[in-house]
């Protein structure tokens, strides 16, 4: 009886344990050229966090009824020197994971924090080229279509998402590690409120389809979102864009703006993934 009564304790919790979300080094020792780095601790509060020397994936799994074989690695904001790690990071990936959709958030290295290593075409291009290629590499593990991986990014998170869309991101094929033998170029891009950074003179033809939503008074992205309107229909490349007329910068998921519109602005972003052909579950 006394077992019984633990057991019936105890389950909550067990079950709380399995839901919380695991986290995974890029590298299983470190960065390279920082692998003595990797064990310093990060610094958090309850909605960003700073001093990134391990950089990881942290895994959010929708329902298994409703998981339909796309995953989308989600690059929160913060200008470089913090993420946004709680409504621009697991806000997104528990929306996503409503959709069917396999969430990994990244956390990328901070190149604006004081005395920072790193710089942003290095460092944290290889943070976001590691994170496609781990999930590609981990496909079968979650039920991952390797060709539906696309990249979600926040003001300087989209930056990061540029950093890597516009380029090859052809693997080695003679690597040592198999994962870096694989293509980290996503599939697919969603770019909400993205910095201005590295969003390239000419929109080359195998850039991935993009979706892109910002506020017409946001002082610092509503004009590169225009300009990468223009040179994705230039190059012929599947674009979306959505422009509201108010919302400044930094309405996360909309759970915090007052607007109506901005409110339901995920949806904009699952009827366009819907359209796509990435919520369709082709293993059904």
């Amino acid at each position: 009886m006394k077992k019984l009564i633990l057991s019936l304790f105890l389950a909550p919790f067990a079950a709380l344990a399995q839901q919380t979300p695991a986290v995974i080094p890029l590298w299983e020792k470190g960065a390279p050229g920082f692998e003595n780095r990797r064990n310093e601790p990060e610094q958090a509060k309850d909605w960003w966090v700073k001093n990134i020397h391990n950089p990881s994936i942290t895994v959010y799994l929708p329902p298994k009824d409703k998981a339909n074989g796309t995953a989308v690695i989600v690059c929160p904001g913060g200008g470089h020197n913090q993420l946004v790690i709680t409504s621009e990071g697991k806000d997104a990936a528990e929306y996503l994971n409503s959709i069917g959709v396999t969430a990994f958030v990244l956390k990328y290295r901070l190149t604006r924090e004081p005395n920072s290593p790193y710089k942003l075409e290095t460092h944290v291009r290889e943070d976001a080229h590691r994170a496609i290629r781990l999930v590609r590499n981990r496909a079968s593990e979650w039920g991952i279509d390797t060709s539906r991986v696309g990249m979600l990014g926040f003001s300087a998170g989209g930056e990061t998402v540029a950093l890597v869309a516009y380029v090859s991101g052809k693997g080695a094929p003679t690597a040592p590690d198999a994962i870096d033998r694989l293509s980290g170029k996503p599939s697919f891009q969603m770019l909400i409120y993205p910095g201005p950074l590295y969003i390239p003179g000419t929109v080359p033809s195998d850039a991935p389809p993009a979706f892109a939503l910002v506020a017409n008074e946001d002082p610092c992205c509503a004009g590169p979102v225009v300009d990468l309107l223009r040179k994705y229909r230039e190059a012929k490349v599947p674009i979306e864009v959505h422009i509201y007329a108010k919302g400044n910068h930094g309405f996360n998921m909309g759970k915090r703006t007052p607007l109506k519109t901005l409110q339901t602005w995920p949806q904009r972003m699952a009827d366009w993934m819907l359209d796509a052909g990435y919520l369709e579950n082709k293993s059904k």
